[in-house]
């Protein structure tokens, strides 16, 4: 039967238009449109694909990965790269069981589902609650490189990259910073 839901989640998705996805991520307030199997930006200026997570789910995990490092010129889509492969059979039970676990306690401190809670600052308080937690360690910790080792996000941060290749940081200017 699975793989039958799955032929049906495929072919809604083939007969979505980019039209209906327009329409649907006009809704007033969405942070994310979610569908069979695949994950928005209400915008459209983004899409993703889920094999083995739900895109409920995926999508509360890519909140939480901006909320756990939040910067603000940092699009959606570097955070959706930097969880993408949670996105795994090996995976999947894991973060399906930690997602539940977070909108538990989401639901305990603040009466919503951590997604529905709109105010970032009541978010970071649901996981300052868990950050002793496995499921938050392992997110976070994955979080170091697979959102800053993104060559596409080092420019909003002023990063040049490596200079190993260029001479060292004494021959490439060690001394042009000007943010401290």
């Amino acid at each position: 039967m699975g793989g039958d839901q799955n032929m049906s989640d495929r072919e809604s998705l083939r007969r979505l238009t980019r039209r209906d996805l327009l329409k649907a991520t006009s809704a007033a307030g969405a942070s994310f449109v979610v569908g069979a199997g695949f994950l928005a930006a209400p915008n459209a200026a983004w899409a993703t694909q889920m094999d083995a997570i739900k895109p409920e789910t995926f999508a509360t995990l890519v909140q939480m990965a901006r909320d756990i490092y939040p910067h603000d010129k940092v699009p959606d889509e570097h955070y959706v790269i930097a969880v993408k492969g949670y996105d795994t059979p090996e995976s999947a039970d894991m973060i399906s069981t930690g997602i539940a676990a977070l909108d538990a306690r989401a639901q305990e401190l603040k009466g919503a589902n951590y997604l529905d809670i709109g105010w970032e600052r009541d978010r970071v308080d649901v996981l300052r609650s868990m950050e002793e937690d496995a499921f938050f360690q392992t997110v976070r910790g994955g979080l170091v490189t697979g959102l800053y080792n993104q060559k596409a996000v080092w420019p909003i941060f002023g990063y040049e990259g490596s200079s190993f290749e260029h001479g060292g940081y004494i021959d490439r200017g060690f001394d042009d910073i000007n943010w401290i």
